[in-house]
C-alpha cells in the first residue's frame, strides 16, 4: 500500500527572533498560500508539522482546507544547532553545516548533531508512515531536518541537496510500507 509524504519547507521567515516563534514574512505568507493550492490538488488527508511557527503557519491553510487540526509532533523540530531558542547566523551556520555533515556526531556545545537530529526525526516519520499508511500526509517542516529525514532513505540528499532546496519547497515521498520508492519535487514545476 502507497503512502504519500510531503515534505514542505517552511516560507521565508524574519531574521531574527526566537526560533520557536518566528512567523512567516509577507512573502512567505503569499508562498504558504501558493503551497496550499499545489497541495489542493492532491488529495491530503493528513496535515502534521514541526512546533515552530513558521512552519505551522505554511501549512495551516492546507488543514483547514480538509477540515482538520494540524498535529504537531516535537521531534519534528529543527535541528538544535546552539543552546536556547535563538537563531544562529547565516554566517555562521554554514560552517557549521559544513562541519556536521562531513562528521554526522559533530555538535556544538548543547546543540544537536546530524546523527541525534535524524534519529529522532525518523522514529517520528516511521511512526507517520505506519500510522497514516495509504494516506496522503503533509509534514510542515525545517531545511536541515527535512535532509536528514530524507537522507535516511537516499544518500543524495546530502548537503548539496539541502543548499539547493528553497523556502519553501515542496517534496513528494512515496513509500512502499517503509521503503521509499520516488521522490518527486512539487514545487516551482
Amino acid at each position: 500500500m502507497k503512502t504519500f509524504v510531503y515534505m514542505v519547507r517552511h516560507g521565508d521567515s524574519p531574521k531574527d527572533g526566537n526560533e520557536r516563534t518566528r512567523e512567516l514574512t509577507e512573502k512567505g505568507r503569499l508562498d504558504a498560500q501558493r503551497i496550499t493550492d499545489i497541495l489542493q490538488k492532491e488529495g491530503i488527508d493528513t496535515v502534521i508539522s514541526s512546533p515552530y511557527s513558521r512552519a505551522v503557519l505554511t501549512v495551516q491553510e492546507v488543514a483547514n482546507q480538509i477540515e482538520k487540526e494540524v498535529i504537531i509532533f516535537e521531534d519534528l523540530k529543527e535541528q538544535i544547532f546552539i543552546a536556547g531558542d535563538k537563531r544562529i547566523t547565516d554566517k555562521e551556520l554554514f560552517p557549521l553545516l559544513q562541519k556536521s555533515f562531513s562528521d554526522p556526531t559533530y555538535a556544538l556545545e548543547r546543540g544537536e548533531s546530524n546523527a541525534d537530529c535524524q534519529k529522532r526525526a525518523i522514529k517520528v516519520l516511521k511512526e507517520i508512515i505506519n500510522t497514516y499508511q495509504g494516506q496522503k500526509v503533509v509534514i510542515g517542516t525545517h531545511g536541515a531536518v527535512m535532509t536528514l529525514m530524507m537522507g535516511f532513505y537516499d544518500s543524495r540528499y546530502d548537503l548539496d541537496f539541502l543548499l539547493h532546496t528553497t523556502k519553501p519547497d515542496i517534496y513528494r515521498m512515496e513509500f512502499n510500507g517503509q521503503e521509499l520508492v520516488d521522490v518527486k519535487r512539487i514545487w516551482g514545476i
